[in-house]
């Protein structure tokens, strides 16, 4: 039987690390050969996407930033309808967070997602850039 959410679900689309020392972030994955694809602004706290090839992290400022391991705060999937994949996961009962999707204005011309919490306490987005 072929999982009907994986035919929504196009690979990874970022990695997000919260942080308390952006400039120090940015400098150390700058010198790994990320380059900044995009920066704004959330709720006054500073967000930028970093890039290398087809890997991209998301940090942002975050006075919760755990500043150990397992700071990876979430990983967000990218899909195609991010509505029809809220129905599944909804459906599966798998919306543990009851997070209803939402929009930031990143990008272009924004992303809407929604996140759902998995076994081991790791926050997984599902993301559609628009």
């Amino acid at each position: 039987m072929e999982n009907i959410l994986k035919t929504h679900l196009n690979g990874l689309q970022h990695i997000g690390i919260p942080t308390d020392r952006m400039e120090e972030t940015l400098e150390f994955y700058e010198k790994l050969g990320f380059d900044r694809a995009f920066e704004t602004l959330n709720n006054g706290d500073k967000v930028v996407f970093l890039r290398l090839n087809d890997l991209v992290i998301e940090t942002y400022e975050s006075k919760e930033a755990k500043n150990a391991y397992g700071a990876i705060e979430h990983i967000a999937l990218d899909v195609d309808d991010v509505e029809r994949v809220y129905k599944i996961i909804c459906d599966w009962g798998m919306n543990t967070l009851k997070e209803e999707i939402q929009f930031l204005p990143f990008w272009e011309n924004g992303v809407r997602f929604f996140t759902i919490e998995g076994p081991n306490k790791e926050k997984v987005e599902f993301s559609q850039m628009l």
